[in-house]
């Protein structure tokens, strides 16, 4: 038993290291980006369904948050004070599947072909939504009359999770360009400000997702999940991968960049490419997450979205399947392997020493500028405006 343990440990550890540095850097230009917009600006941008605005919810969420729990209250927060249901939904998708971080994690323990089907994928999916509540919610009586009483249940204010953070605006508030807030000494405070939050907010998730995929690369054999995804079959398997993805993120208990790790696990025992990025992107139906849906839409809205985030990621798992098989850039399983080389002198330990130091000064410059009283308010509640008291 302590053999195996240590198995799944090993693996877990081995992982950590091959992405420590990644997840520093994304998180630091997501920090460099939130630091100098303004949550205003995002609330005045997201007014309506139209594709200009939703492909504008889809920057500004790609720069904001990867945690799944923070983006889906600050989406519902948004849509408090006035954002389209539509595009808040949009910006929530991209908060978690079209991060920076997110790309160069799969990247790295899966390939470049998976960083390049997030940025195909993810766009697809906010499409396909925004056709699904088009037909749904903008075009029938019954629909709008959902959407009032959606926004009616969110104006009640119930807690879910990270409301404190997610009510946070940390960006630099002075006049001025961008390049001159980008470059002040408050916009060095702001970054260090989201680094740190950001990395609060996800921390649990991540060693979850990393000791939840070494457990199960150490001890469930590749032949259960070939028997899970047909994988004896490629057509079968082509077609089954992008419905059967998301049922195992929802039940995964693990979102946000923390399920990337689970996919490595699950692309080496066989689920088909699309249904790799079909079960990414259901970072946003798990189960926990489905319950906050309920308390902040009322359950009819909650269904809706889990069954049409459900369907949009199993069609953005179709297109990207559909496209890289047309251009023969689907990527070879046998390249893919659990990273179980440990600790060496190699560039990711390089990488990892530099990352590692500018994380320090991040965390330097937190803890001196005050920052220590916005941890004490994450889980907050909705009403709080997130300051640090």
């Amino acid at each position: 038993m302590w053999e195996a343990i240590g198995h799944a440990l090993a693996l877990t550890g081995s992982m950590t290291w091959k992405i420590l540095w990644a997840l520093v850097l994304g998180f630091l230009l997501s920090a460099l980006v939130q630091a100098v917009v303004r949550r205003s600006t995002v609330v005045r941008l997201l007014g309506d369904d139209r594709p200009r605005t939703l492909a504008v919810a889809a920057g500004l969420g790609a720069a904001s948050s990867s945690c799944s729990y923070a983006a889906v209250a600050l989406a519902r927060s948004l849509f408090r004070k006035g954002a389209d249901f539509t595009a808040a939904m949009a910006f929530q998708i991209a908060s978690t599947n079209l991060v920076v971080e997110l790309g160069v994690i799969l990247a790295l323990l899966l390939g470049w072909q998976f960083t390049v089907a997030e940025f195909i994928g993810g766009p697809v999916m906010i499409i396909a939504l925004a056709v699904v509540f088009r037909l749904l919610l903008r075009r029938r009586a019954r629909g709008r009359r959902l959407l009032d009483a959606a926004r009616t249940q969110a104006e009640r204010g119930r807690a879910g999770s990270m409301e404190g953070h997610a009510a946070m605006d940390m960006s630099v508030q002075r006049d001025g360009s961008l390049a001159t807030r980008a470059l002040s000494g408050e916009a060095f405070t702001a970054v260090s400000h989201v680094f740190v939050m950001e990395w609060a907010a996800i921390w649990r998730d991540l060693v979850v997702g990393l000791l939840v995929a070494g457990a199960i690369g150490a001890w469930v054999p590749d032949a259960f999940w070939q028997d899970v995804f047909l994988s004896g079959d490629p057509t079968t398997a082509a077609l089954w991968g992008p419905i059967v993805g998301p049922l195992v993120a929802v039940v995964s208990f693990v979102c946000s960049i923390g399920n990337v790790p689970l996919a490595v696990v699950l692309w080496t025992g066989g689920i088909s490419f699309g249904g790799v990025v079909a079960f990414v992107f259901a970072d946003l139906i798990i189960l926990p997450i489905l319950a906050i849906y309920r308390r902040y839409y009322g359950m009819r809205v909650a269904v809706l979205l889990a069954g049409s985030l459900w369907v949009t990621a199993a069609v953005a798992g179709y297109v990207v399947e559909l496209i890289f098989g047309v251009t023969g850039l689907t990527p070879d399983r046998a390249d893919a392997h659990l990273p179980d080389e440990g600790v060496s002198w190699n560039y990711t330990t390089w990488l990892n020493i530099v990352f590692l130091l500018v994380a320090a000064v991040m965390v330097w410059r937190f803890v001196r500028t005050g920052g220590l009283p916005m941890l004490r308010s994450m889980g907050g509640a909705p009403e709080q405006d997130g300051s640090p008291p």
